[in-house]
């Protein structure tokens, strides 16, 4: 998946779609975690959450991965960061994380961008640049599992993986259940909240002390 083609258009894009939902979930927990020193975000896309985190944050040092070049552009427009902002051009399933570095990881409507098996290989990759304390913030989609509002959801979230495969090559077409992976490698959830009926999800998860990362770097 490559965002370039809608880049420029995305953040227009999603207020026309969703209204400022989706920034609202991605914003939802940002006032617990600004008092971590060394951070990790993954498919932060335009830059929206990344500007509003280094305003608050200022003591934070920030590695940023994102597949499209476009919309690193467009990040580093929004992030006045004084250098605590490294940006990288890479496919995060490629890229090599230094183990146990950081205490914070953001992932906005990134995971569902992969199947559950891939997410799950990715999380384990990511754990392993986890701190044995470190926070992982998570905004995605989400699926009720039943009554009305799973049927809802559930033609909403197609039509949402049908428009992004026809203008990024997205091979992924359901949500994938990256929760479990994150079980195994240490993370218990600590906070969660649903919003615009049941469709999109924040979650806040912590390392446990204790279990180490399975599978180290894959």
């Amino acid at each position: 998946m490559n965002c370039d083609r809608i880049a420029r258009w995305y953040r227009w894009l999603e207020y026309a779609t969703c209204g400022r939902a989706l920034e609202r979930r991605r914003l939802r927990y940002l006032d617990a975690v600004t008092d971590a020193k060394r951070v990790l975000m993954l498919g932060e896309g335009d830059g929206r959450f990344l500007g509003a985190f280094v305003q608050r944050s200022q003591q934070s040092s920030v590695d940023s991965v994102e597949i499209s070049l476009e919309m690193m552009r467009l990040a580093k427009c929004r992030a006045e960061n004084g250098g605590r902002v490294v940006f990288h051009c890479a496919d995060a399933r490629l890229f090599s994380f230094p183990e146990g570095a950081y205490d914070l990881i953001a992932t906005h409507f990134f995971l569902d961008c992969f199947s559950t098996e891939d997410s799950a290989a990715l999380i384990t990759r990511i754990a392993y640049a986890a701190a044995p304390k470190a926070e992982w913030l998570i905004s995605e989609f989400h699926q009720p599992a039943n009554g009305l509002a799973h049927y809802w959801t559930g033609i909403l979230i197609r039509a949402c993986y049908f428009g992004f495969r026809l203008t990024t090559g997205l091979e992924t077409k359901r949500l994938p259940e990256y929760r479990e992976a994150l079980k195994a490698n240490g993370f218990r959830r600590m906070r969660a909240e649903l919003a615009s009926g049941g469709l999109l999800i924040s979650e806040l998860w912590e390392r446990d002390l204790t279990p180490a990362p399975i599978g180290g770097l894959a």
